[in-house]
């Protein structure tokens, strides 16, 4: 037997593009949206990014992509950046 993951967002009837989205989907894309917004904000490019903050390069495209769930720990890095980004900047550095 399948277990289906719930549907959240069920897909626009009228749109024949549209598609339904899991809970999974939504929670990928919100960590999405938020390291790129966190990228952009900081106005790094993501191989500056990437660079400066020691994240591969590959995985920082596919997080922000939703290729792939960034983990717990990558959120809470990259919130941290968010607040302190000279702080962890230095702190790599020592």
């Amino acid at each position: 037997m399948v277990k289906k993951e719930p549907i959240v967002l069920p897909a626009d009837t009228s749109d024949a593009e549209d598609f339904d989205v899991t809970a999974e989907a939504m929670d990928r894309g919100q960590r999405a949206r938020l390291i790129r917004k966190v990228r952009s904000g900081l106005g790094l490019s993501q191989a500056d990014f990437a660079e400066r903050f020691r994240v591969p390069v590959g995985t920082l495209r596919d997080w922000e992509q939703a290729r792939a769930t960034a983990p717990d720990f990558a959120v809470a890095y990259v919130r941290v950046i968010q607040a302190a980004p000279e702080l962890v900047m230095k702190t790599l550095a020592a």
